[in-house]
C-alpha cells in the first residue's frame, strides 16, 4: 500500500511555540511529528510513503531522506502552494498503484487502514473518507452518510452544531477520480473535490474510532506532549 502525506505546510497558528519550522516537523517530545505519523504507518501495511512538502523542505528531507524504517520514502515539490487537492494530484504522478491513501501531516488518526481499504474496494468507491464521531464539532466542518456510508452531504463549522461526523484527515482515492483537466494545478480536495462531487461521485465515509488530535493549534499540539508518549517506541 502507498500514502501521500501532505507535509508543506507554514503552521502559521503555531509560531508562537513552534519557531520557524514546517508544521509537520513540530516537535513532540523532542520527535518530529511526521515521525510519530511514519511510524503509524508503517504498522498498518504501509510500504511507499510520498511527501508533498514546499515550505522549508530542505528540513525534512535531510532528516528522513529516502527511508523510515521499512518505508520508502520519495518526495513530491510544491514550488508554490498547491491546496490539499493540488498537493496530493502532483504527488499522484509518483504512484505506482491503481488508488493511493492521503493524509493531512500534521494530524493524527490512528485507524486501521487495511479495513479502511477493504470497505472501499467492497463498495467500489472513487475515493473513502475516514470519518471522526465528535461530541463537539463547533471546530470542524460535519459530514453526512446515508445507511450504505455513502456521503451525501457537507455541514459549515458552526458554534452551536450538534455531535456528529468530522472529516477524518485520511483518504482512500482511485487515481483516476483526480483529473487535472477537471480541477486544475491547485485547488482544495475538500471544497473544490469533496463538496462538488459527493453528488455524482461514489464518495463513501469510514467511521473509525481511533485516537484523534490535530495538532494546528497551540493547545492540541501542547495536549500531543503527553498524548504521543504512549506512541513513543
Amino acid at each position: 500500500m502507498e500514502a501521500i502525506v501532505l507535509a508543506g505546510g507554514f503552521g502559521t497558528r503555531l509560531q508562537k511555540v513552534v519557531n520557524d519550522l514546517p508544521k509537520s516537523m513540530a516537535l513532540i517530545n523532542d520527535k518530529p511529528f511526521l515521525e510519530y505519523l511514519l511510524n503509524f504507518l508503517t504498522g498498518q501495511g504501509i510500504q511507499k510513503v510520498i511527501l508533498s512538502v514546499g515550505y522549508k523542505r530542505e528540513m525534512i528531507r535531510e532528516h528522513f531522506k529516502d527511508h523510515f524504517k521499512h518505508l520508502a520514502i520519495s518526495y513530491a515539490i510544491e514550488e508554490e502552494p498547491l491546496g490539499t487537492g493540488g498537493g496530493i494530484l502532483n504527488a499522484m504522478e509518483q504512484v505506482e498503484g491503481d488508488s493511493v491513501f492521503a493524509m493531512n501531516g500534521d494530524s493524527m488518526f490512528r485507524i486501521d487502514l487495511p479495513a479502511m481499504k477493504h470497505l472501499h474496494e467492497s463498495s467500489a468507491a472513487d475515493l473513502t473518507m475516514a470519518l471522526r464521531y465528535l461530541e463537539d464539532t463547533s471546530r470542524f466542518g460535519t459530514v453526512q452518510i446515508d445507511e450504505e456510508k455513502r456521503v451525501t452531504g457537507f455541514f459549515e463549522k458552526d458554534p452551536d452544531s450538534e455531535p456528529g461526523y468530522i472529516n477524518g484527515g485520511i483518504y482512500l482515492i482511485n487515481k483516476k477520480f483526480l483529473d487535472s483537466d477537471v480541477f486544475g494545478k491547485k485547488f482544495s480536495i475538500e471544497k473544490d473535490c469533496f463538496e462538488t462531487c459527493y453528488k455524482d461521485s461514489r464518495i463513501v465515509g469510514y467511521p473509525a474510532k481511533g485516537y484523534f488530535l490535530d495538532i494546528g493549534i497551540p493547545e492540541d499540539y501542547m495536549t500531543a506532549q503527553d498524548d504521543f508518549k504512549k506512541f513513543d517506541d
